[in-house]
C-alpha cells in the first residue's frame, strides 16, 4: 500500500514525496517546475532523452531491481541521445519493468523517482535547487523519525529501562534465516536487507502490524539503522562482485547478527557507566 504523500517547500516550490516498500520517492514533475512551470512534463522527457540519464537509470535498476529487463534496456541505451530518440517515464516503466520511477495519473499525479534518482534530476535542473532539496528532504525525514518516537534520546531511555532483561537483547539481535525465507526470490533489494536484519519482508511486517503507520524501518532502533546502513553498502559491493541473491542474503544475515551483537554490548556498557 502506498503511503500518504507528504510535502516540502523548496525555494517557494511545493515538492511531494511518499514512501513505498522501503524506498523514498520524490516528485520530479514538481522539481521540473523550476525550469518550466507551465510544461514540467516536457522537462522530464527532455532529461530522459539523454544518454547519461539512461545509463544512470539502467545502472540503478540493475543494482536494485532483480526483475529489470536488461534485454529491453540495451536498445534504449543505443538510441539514447539521438535526435529521433524520445522516451516518457511511463514508456520506460512499461519496457523495462523499472521500479526507480513511478508514473501516477490524475489531478494529484506526476512522475515520482526514488530519491537518489530525484536528486540526480534536480542537479540537472539546477545545482542550487538540488542542494536546497536535499536539505529540506533530510529535515522532513528527521521530523518523521521524531514523530514515530525513536529519537536517540528516547531510544536510549528505552534501552536503559530494559538493560537487565535478556528478552530485549534476544529480540533485537537477528536470528539466523529460516529455510522458508532462505528459499525465496525477493522482488527488490530492500527486502533482502529487511529479511537479513529483521527476519521478514516489508509486506510481512505490514500484515503483522495493520494498525501501525509507516514501514518496518520506521520502527527500527538507532543500532538497527546503523547496522542497516552498513549492510546497504556491503550489499552494493556483493552485487558488484556478482554474488547471487541467496548467497548475499546469507552473508548479510551473518553480518547483521555480528554487528547487532557488538552494538548492543557496546551500548549496554555505556549506559551502565552513566
Amino acid at each position: 500500500m502506498m503511503a500518504k504523500q507528504k510535502e516540502i517547500i523548496v525555494k517557494d516550490t511545493t515538492i511531494r514525496s511518499f514512501s513505498l516498500n522501503g524506498w523514498d520517492y520524490i516528485c520530479i514533475t514538481d522539481i521540473a517546475r523550476q525550469k518550466n512551470a507551465l510544461e514540467p512534463k516536457d522537462v522530464v522527457k527532455n532529461w530522459m532523452r539523454l544518454k547519461n540519464t539512461i545509463e544512470y537509470l539502467g545502472m540503478w535498476e540493475a543494482l536494485n531491481n532483480p526483475q529489470f529487463k536488461g534485454v529491453e534496456f540495451d536498445p534504449l541505451l543505443r538510441e539514447a541521445g539521438s535526435n529521433a530518440f524520445t522516451l516518457s517515464p511511463s514508456r520506460w516503466i512499461e519496457l523495462t519493468g523499472a521500479i526507480g520511477i513511478i508514473s501516477k495519473a490524475g489531478n494529484n499525479g506526476g512522475t515520482f523517482a526514488q530519491r537518489d534518482i530525484a536528486f540526480k534530476f534536480a542537479s540537472w535542473v539546477s545545482v542550487e535547487f538540488e542542494l536546497y532539496l536535499i536539505k529540506e528532504f533530510q529535515r522532513l525525514k528527521e521530523e518523521e523519525q521524531k514523530a514515530l518516537g525513536w529519537s536517540a534520546k528516547r531510544e536510549l531511555a528505552k534501552i536503559n529501562y530494559h538493560i537487565h532483561t535478556d528478552a530485549i537483547k534476544e529480540h533485537l539481535i537477528p536470528q539466523e534465516i529460516d529455510p522458508y525465507h532462505r528459499s525465496l526470490i525477493y522482488a527488490n533489494e530492500a527486502d533482502v536487507l529487511n529479511v537479513a536484519l529483521f527476519g521478514m519482508t516489508a509486506k510481512e511486517w505490514r500484515d503483522a502490524h495493520p494498525d501501525d503507520k509507516g514501514n518496518i524501518r520506521d520502527y527500527a532502533t538507532i543500532n538497527q539503522l546503523i547496522c542497516l546502513s552498513n549492510m546497504e553498502n556491503l550489499n552494493a559491493v556483493f552485487i558488484n562482485e556478482g554474488l547471487q541473491q541467496s548467497e548475499r542474503l546469507q552473508k548479510l544475515n551473518q553480518i547483521a547478527i555480528q554487528q547487532m551483537t557488538v552494538l548492543e554490548n557496546v551500548e549496554s556498557k555505556h549506559i551502565l557507566k552513566a
